[in-house]
């Protein structure tokens, strides 16, 4: 069997720092969200925007993250940018505490930033702590 020239080599794997993590996640639309339901893991693919230190999405009143409002849930939150030819790119997971924004003025704001790209009331901003957050690069 013959490989092809860019599958000769497998890629290199290469940790990233939290601030390039951040930035490459600032860099695209979409990520998925990883949350817990009837103890069981659930993945969502949702579009995002990051404020410093916190990713943003917006959430419909049904959300699995607004079954208590009032307490935060730890979620993670995953974005990445892969060349599958290449075998180049990058992937990005953020670990924290998901609360829901409740000052007007803030949720104005996010409102203001990020549309949705459901057709879905999302009248809901969520806000995602970045207490752990890991990142590698994929390169030849």
């Amino acid at each position: 069997m013959t490989r092809s020239r860019s599958h000769a080599f497998p890629a290199r794997m290469t940790e990233l720092g939290r601030g390039e993590c951040l930035a490459l996640l600032a860099s695209v639309p979409l990520g998925r969200i990883g949350v817990s339901r009837q103890a069981l893991p659930t993945i969502r693919p949702v579009n995002h925007l990051v404020d410093g230190e916190h990713i943003v999405i917006r959430a419909h009143t049904g959300s699995a993250l607004l079954r208590d409002p009032s307490l935060s849930e730890v979620v993670v939150y995953e974005a990445d940018q892969i060349d599958l030819e290449a075998r180049t790119g990058w992937s990005v997971m953020v670990t924290g505490r998901a609360s829901l924004v409740t000052h007007p003025l803030e949720v104005a704001r996010y409102q203001q930033l990020l549309t949705p790209w459901v057709d879905i009331d999302m009248d809901h901003v969520i806000q995602i702590t970045a207490e752990f957050v890991t990142g590698y690069r994929l390169s030849p």
